[in-house]
């Protein structure tokens, strides 16, 4: 089942299920409970985030191809990052490049986001993808500049800026994808296709991840874990490609949908 949040007109936030032919459905019961489809069609006003995340959980360097093109080598354990709930963007609302801390250096990210369904510590490989509610389209948006220069080694402040984690449009529920590394994944700017390729090119797959973070760890239900970008950041390209005000990006992954977000400049939303 694909899955949507939305907002009503009155401003009320519900959850539908998307059908093939466009249309959405209402959902009653709770998104880490049971859904039941009403049948009754959804009166979405606003598309939102499919999920409020409890913590977003991040993995740098996770496609072979990608840590090539930096020249980094094959990481032995998963290289995480944290980014904070104020990241997150609803589907075709902007990406708002810094100015108070000012990056010129804005980059796109397409990454698979995996949504833990149920809390899951010390959870085994072979068991992983029974924690997992669904999938999403996600953008690690990077300031590239903060990232590798003024964030005292540490990747999340250039991580960390607000609405540098988009979400949407959909959550594709765990049954209908049952191999989450077997899928198409893109960023396409402002029409051009910047980012192609599939998520079998994980170093540390979908499961292996969940073992690794659960590890002596508690993953609460609503935990997002954003899986790595493969090869053709903005960043790696010369000259450098990034974000200008005024550009449209869209993150695209097989069986999920397309999450597309216009760029501005802060302030301009003001």
């Amino acid at each position: 089942m694909k899955i949507v949040r939305y907002q009503t007109a009155t401003g009320q936030t519900a959850y539908g299920r998307l059908h093939a032919d466009g249309r959405t459905t209402r959902l009653a019961g709770e998104i880490f409970g049971e859904l039941t489809d009403t049948g009754e069609p959804a009166a979405v006003a606003k598309l939102l985030a499919p999920i409020e995340p409890r913590d977003i959980i991040c993995i740098g360097l996770n496609y072979r191809k990608h840590a090539a093109e930096g020249n980094q080598p094959i990481p032995e354990w998963p290289v995480v990052f944290m980014k904070n709930s104020g990241t997150l963007q609803h589907p075709d609302d902007p990406i708002v490049l810094p100015r108070q801390l000012k990056s010129d250096a804005v980059d796109y990210e397409c990454e698979l986001a995996v949504v833990i369904g149920k809390e899951c510590h010390n959870v085994s490989k072979a068991d992983a993808l029974d924690y997992v509610l669904g999938y999403t389209c996600a953008n690690d948006v990077s300031a590239r500049d903060w990232q590798m220069k003024y964030g005292g080694t540490q990747w999340c402040r250039g991580k960390t800026f607000a609405t540098f984690c988009p979400l949407g449009p959909c959550l594709t529920t765990v049954d209908e994808i049952p191999n989450p590394n077997s899928l198409g994944i893109r960023t396409v700017l402002n029409g051009q296709t910047m980012q192609d390729w599939n998520t079998n090119d994980m170093i540390f797959d979908v499961p292996t991840l969940i073992e690794f973070l659960s590890g002596s760890t508690r993953l609460a239900a609503g935990t997002v874990i954003l899986t790595g970008t493969p090869h053709g950041v903005g960043g790696a390209r010369n000259p450098p490609v990034y974000l200008q005000p005024g550009d449209t990006v869209t993150i695209e992954i097989d069986g999920i949908g397309k999450l597309t977000n216009p760029v501005i400049a802060e302030g301009m939303d003001e």
